[in-house]
């Protein structure tokens, strides 16, 4: 009861302030007039006659009327302070604060000390809910020495997001899922049965194998679900601290072998800094994989991670990322496997006009070493077919059509060069892999989301046993803890 009390009191008194942010606006634009040539003319022309009449019906308390006015002639006008100007002001005082960011972006862009359109940038901001960069913009309009009557306003909404600040220093999210599909090749297996091996061939050809049937592709339905959370604390204005854990699940009815349980943690800290985050932290899992509810253990990883989070402009943001993780096998068959992984990656997310919908792109590369030791099994050391270098793309969207549904699609492909000839098929492996995805997000409301989605991937090899196709339609369900 006290946290809703307390999110009812800020929102109350955010209303409050956005209607006095007109006056301090007022208050910071007594010159802007004179500056950009506001007063009218005995004689005037269509284009100055739009900016006066738009400016008329924002004084008169029509803002959604001067947006209207004003819209239609963003593509030609867009770039000039003025009509930016208004139509920001228009945009945000009719509750479109998303489109109003916009506006006045093109506007600080040509005059960076306006201190109207900046000031008005920070309730645009305020309105979105992105506190942070509210805060940013109101404490430069405080530099520029504003009036008395916009300090008072400007103090007031840096009282209440400092106030909130408090109230938000940890935070707590969870989530529930479960889903139910069919994959047409569970354990990412070739579907061909008979392998031509060179290397134990004679004089008259290669030596053929035939794989048993666990090595081959095999569909199955399949149940799962999945679960976790993550905690965030901030220890200033600046630091944080965060952790979370996931885990996932599958079993399949007929192929219990192939059932499996992936167990993740995080842990680390944040630097915030303007328009920029940095964070670093540890990473774990396990990989777990056969019969039975809890599955032996597969594969361990552990390792560290970085990314830096650039805010490019209201509506893009960059991010460096990268990793190194140690990937460690269970089974003394496959430890042969165990490698080291070095990633390094840039992706870039970028928002729509209507504020909701983004397209998203990542180019990644990276490393994998061989590290299993030498041993009477093992005599050369490594794994057959040697380190592995890698490269990457994936791009993206996610279109939201209004509060009930979204569409989402995904495309990713990657290329993988080994540097050891295998000895049993007497060639250098090299792989593409790429894998394609739809579906759609059905929000029942804020906390229940259904979703049906398709996945298809291919992985093409020079060494056909790791040529496979796979393709997972499936119907998950969610709900959210906030």
């Amino acid at each position: 009861m006290a946290l809703v009390k307390k999110s009812a009191c800020w929102i109350f008194s955010g209303l409050m302030l956005a209607a006095s942010g007109v006056y301090a606006q007022e208050a910071v634009n007594q010159t802007a007039a004179g500056k950009y040539g506001a007063s009218q003319p005995a004689g005037i022309g269509a284009r100055e006659k739009l900016l006066l009449d738009a400016d008329a019906l924002l004084k008169s308390g029509k803002p959604a009327d001067a947006y209207a006015l004003l819209q239609p002639f963003e593509f030609e006008r867009s770039g000039e302070v003025r009509f930016d100007y208004l139509l920001g002001i228009a945009a945000l005082d009719s509750g479109k604060p998303d489109k109003a960011t916009l506006a006045f972006e093109r506007v600080l862009a040509v005059d960076p000390n306006f201190a109207g359109a900046r000031l008005d940038m920070a309730r645009a901001y305020y309105q979105l809910g992105d506190l942070a960069r509210a805060k940013t913009e109101f404490e430069m309009v405080m530099k520029q020495d504003p009036p008395e009557a916009a300090r008072v306003t400007i103090q007031k909404y840096l009282d209440t997001i400092r106030a909130h600040d408090e109230a938000e220093k940890t935070r707590f999210t969870a989530y529930l899922e479960a889903s139910m599909g069919r994959d047409s090749n569970v354990n990412g297996a070739t579907s061909q049965a008979q392998i031509p091996v060179p290397a134990f061939g004679d004089a008259f050809g290669d030596l053929v194998f035939t794989l048993d049937q666990s090595s081959l592709k095999t569909s199955s339905y399949y149940g799962g679900l999945a679960g976790g959370g993550a905690v965030n604390h901030l220890l200033s204005s600046a630091f944080g601290v965060y952790a979370g854990a996931d885990f996932r699940s599958r079993s399949h009815p007929g192929h219990h072998q192939f059932n499996l349980v992936d167990l993740s943690t995080n842990a680390g800290m944040s630097y915030n800094r303007d328009a920029e985050v940095f964070r670093v932290g540890l990473i774990a899992s396990q990989y777990r994989f056969g019969v039975g509810y809890e599955p032996e253990p597969y594969r361990y990883t552990s390792g560290i991670t970085a990314d830096w989070q650039h805010q490019v402009s209201p509506s893009d943001q960059s991010t460096l990322f990268g990793q190194f993780t140690q990937n460690r096998f269970v089974t003394s068959g496959m430890k042969v496997q165990d490698y080291n992984l070095a990633l390094i990656g840039e992706s870039w997310l970028h928002v729509l006009a209507n504020g909701k919908s983004v397209v998203y792109g990542s180019l990644f590369g990276g490393r994998e070493v061989a590290v299993a030791p030498v041993s009477p099994v093992n005599p050369s050391g490594g794994r057959p077919d040697g380190d592995k270098t890698m490269f990457g793309l994936r791009a993206g969207s996610q279109i939201t059509l209004n509060e009930t549904w979204d569409f989402l699609a995904g495309i990713g492909v990657q290329r993988g060069k080994y540097n050891k000839e295998n000895l049993a098929f007497l060639a250098t492996r090299s792989d593409t892999a790429w894998d394609l995805n739809a579906g759609a997000n059905w929000h029942l409301n804020k906390i229940w989301t259904a979703r049906p989605q398709l996945t298809v991937s291919r992985n093409r090899s020079n060494i056909p046993i790791y040529s496979y196709d796979r393709t997972d339609i499936s119907v998950m369900i969610r709900r959210d803890f906030k």
